[in-house]
């Protein structure tokens, strides 16, 4: 029978699991990217994992985002966070093993009433001059003057304080709901990376952008002066009625009204760059326009499995936020049941130093108890049946998370697959608006055509040449929202399994 229960000690040790296993709920989402008029053709190929530098080729841009990976304060925050996170963990686990402290004593206790005694009898030590007195006694201790007598105790002790016996799994299950905050820290940290390299693209295309746009507005300004400067000409020598003047000043002011708003905008532009790099950076970083800025941002292409959305972080953070949900289900059913705990303390106890470590001197004491609550009024079933609605509600928004982002990679892939023919028809809009206005300011300045018609012709040219820019700013700007939609870079690996999270290193 004794060999029965040290064979069983083992797994009493180890203790049995209450939570739900463990399964990842079926996609919510089809398994393929929508196909349509709106939509590319895909290739078969599966999205490689790739880093921002394969995505964003200007060595401008990858120096601004390799500093804000430095001195970005949100991501200081989120590697605080996972430190927290880490010591949490560690900390509940702590709780499996065994807490040993030891401790060492020394005790010196007087007793008895001191008297005093005549200079005749007394003795060095403080003796009466009564034999035995002023003597040392190991065994009893000193004794001093007037019967006072002087007791040295040395203790020191190894002790096993009250350690659970998890039998159902209720640590255990409490370490393991840890471990997975854990990495639901760490995933979550990994998704204010990606937000913060893609914020940091998408302003560096928006300064290119508002840069362009300054260039047209001053371009605008400048003709528009001259056509202000023709018609006064043309209104001196009777030619031309007061309202062609007044028609080419308000062409003039709105231009200056752009310029001024875009060397503000410009200025605001830098202003959001500094504060997401988190620190002053080299003007000699930005681009000139949104022309030569756009080819920086290279097509990622996209697999046609949309399982692809299991490594993007924050389907990761919510994966884990429901596996940890799941064992605190274990945690709360285990704690149904009797707490059975060990206290053990071994020790040596002596009168004289020197004997301490003698046989004699060795001492132990071992019980164990067991704690069960008998009325708690429901409480602990109370507590099952709200970690089970906690992991229900985890789970509908685990699913919400990968609906919406399959939805929103489905609206990039969307815009992808017709912001090409869009940005083609826009740049033939702006060539023949371009052709209009010189061939209409020709006519005008010939006295073929009216004023008007060259005015039309120059505001149409003005609109034309801001929408190219924006179309241009849409094309290079969806490029950085599928890098961010998909994942981007990560040091996740994506398993038959599922998501594997990078290993404590403990």
């Amino acid at each position: 029978m004794n060999a029965r229960l040290t064979a069983l000690l083992p797994l009493l040790l180890a203790g049995c699991s209450m939570a739900p296993k463990d399964v990842r709920p079926p996609s919510p989402v089809p398994a393929s990217w929508p196909v349509g008029d709106a939509y590319l053709r895909q290739s078969e190929a599966t999205l490689p994992v790739v880093s921002y530098r394969d995505v964003f080729v200007d060595p401008r841009l990858q120096a601004l985002i390799g500093q804000a990976l430095s001195n970005n304060r949100d991501l200081r925050i989120a590697a605080a966070n996972i430190v927290v996170a880490r010591a949490q963990y560690r900390i509940q686990r702590s709780e499996l093993f065994p807490q040993i402290d030891a401790t060492g004593g020394f005790t010196r206790t007087r007793s008895g009433a001191r008297t005093s005694g005549n200079g005749n009898n007394a003795i060095p030590g403080g003796g009466t001059g009564i034999p035995g007195d002023g003597t040392t006694n190991p065994g009893a201790g000193i004794q001093g003057g007037g019967g006072a007598t002087t007791f040295d105790r040395f203790t020191t002790n190894v002790g096993l304080t009250s350690f659970e016996l998890d039998l159902f799994g209720r640590i255990r299950s409490l370490t393991e709901a840890q471990q997975n905050q854990y990495f639901a820290t760490e995933a979550a940290a990994r998704a204010t990376r990606l937000t913060l390299v893609a914020d940091i693209a998408d302003a560096w295309l928006t300064y290119a952008a508002d840069t362009s746009l300054l260039r047209i507005a001053e371009q605008t300004a400048a003709s528009a002066e001259r056509s202000v400067t023709l018609t006064r000409a043309r209104l001196r020598g009777g030619v031309a009625p007061r309202t062609d003047v007044r028609q080419a000043e308000q062409v003039l002011t709105a231009a200056q009204a752009d310029v001024a708003q875009q060397r503000t905008q410009l200025a605001q532009d830098v202003n959001a760059l500094q504060l997401l790099v988190g620190a002053p950076f080299d003007r000699a970083l930005l681009p000139d326009t949104i022309e030569q800025a756009a080819p920086a941002v290279t097509p990622l292409p996209a697999g046609l499995d949309s399982g692809v959305l299991l490594r993007r972080p924050d389907v990761v953070q919510a994966e884990y936020q429901l596996r940890a949900a799941n064992a605190e289900i274990g945690a709360a059913r285990a704690a149904l049941f009797p707490r059975i705990s060990l206290t053990a303390v071994l020790g040596l106890a002596s009168n004289a130093l020197g004997s301490l470590f003698d046989n004699g001197a060795f001492t132990y004491s071992a019980g164990p108890s067991i704690a069960y609550p008998i009325f708690q009024a429901g409480a602990a079933r109370a507590n099952v049946r709200l970690t089970e609605a906690q992991r229900e509600a985890l789970l509908a928004q685990y699913e919400r998370t990968i609906q919406i982002a399959f939805r929103e990679v489905s609206d990039a892939l969307a815009r992808q697959g017709t912001i090409g023919e869009q940005l083609r028809a826009t740049e033939a809009q702006t060539a023949a608006a371009a052709d209009t206005f010189t061939l209409t300011e020709a006519r005008y300045r010939g006295g073929i055509d009216p004023f008007l018609a060259s005015l039309d012709a120059q505001r149409s040219l003005y609109q034309a040449q801001r929408t190219l820019v924006q179309t241009r700013f849409v094309e290079a700007s969806n490029r950085v929202t599928l890098y961010r939609t998909l994942g981007g870079d990560t040091l996740l690996e994506v398993t038959e399994q599922g998501p594997v999270p990078l290993t404590p290193a403990d």
